[in-house]
């Protein structure tokens, strides 16, 4: 029997989410080892200095360190079929997803445990900043059409999903009453989304 591939994951962790639901949705099967931060294992050290979630080790050996990475190996392995990462490709898409892993991850950051950073412009003048770097420009995208895949979703919809949702955590009654009817449609529509569910289940 062929080893199944190995993701070191953390389930609250965004950029793990992103790379369970591709695999899911690709129909990879993987062992899953969720990990305690403050004890990784000396295993998935030893394949990935960086110490960060999540890693994927091949059963060849290699060894996947970016949650995108991951991402694109599930659906390439699978041979795409559906088209999920194919879609995720257009220039509009791949700039949402620039601005998500990018500006809108450091003021996301920012806004939600502004007590970890010396940071003189405040939780709000980030929490403006994270608006303006992706959300609005996710609202005027998904106004077009219901996901960024179109009628049906891609790859660049479950890659920012996450960050989305820990975004609108960070004050529900904020989020509430922002003029985002698209973006808040759609998050409301992931978060109830079987892929994400099966996702956050604990692994077994």
């Amino acid at each position: 029997m062929d080893t199944l591939p190995l993701l070191y994951t953390y389930r609250r962790c965004p950029y793990a989410m992103r790379a369970r639901m591709a695999l899911l949705q690709a129909g990879v099967r993987y062992e899953a080892c969720e990990i305690v931060l403050r004890d990784k294992p000396a295993a998935m050290l030893a394949a990935s200095p960086k110490g960060t979630v999540p890693v994927l080790v091949l059963s060849d050996g290699r060894v996947i360190e970016q949650s995108w990475d991951i991402v694109h190996w599930a659906f390439e392995h699978t041979g795409d079929a559906q088209g999920w990462w194919t879609r995720a490709q257009t220039p509009i898409n791949r700039s949402l997803l620039e601005a998500c892993d990018g500006p809108f991850k450091h003021h996301l950051d920012r806004t939600k445990y502004p007590e970890r950073f010396d940071d003189a412009q405040g939780r709000e003048w980030h929490r403006e900043q994270a608006l303006e770097v992706l959300i609005r420009p996710l609202e005027h995208g998904l106004q077009a059409a219901p996901q960024l895949g179109g009628d049906t979703p891609c790859a660049a919809d479950i890659g920012i999903f996450p960050f989305v949702r820990q975004f609108a955590a960070t004050d529900p009654e904020w989020w509430a009453t922002q003029a985002l009817p698209a973006v808040q449609a759609w998050l409301a529509q992931w978060l109830q989304d079987p892929l994400f569910e099966a996702a956050m289940r604990k692994p077994s």
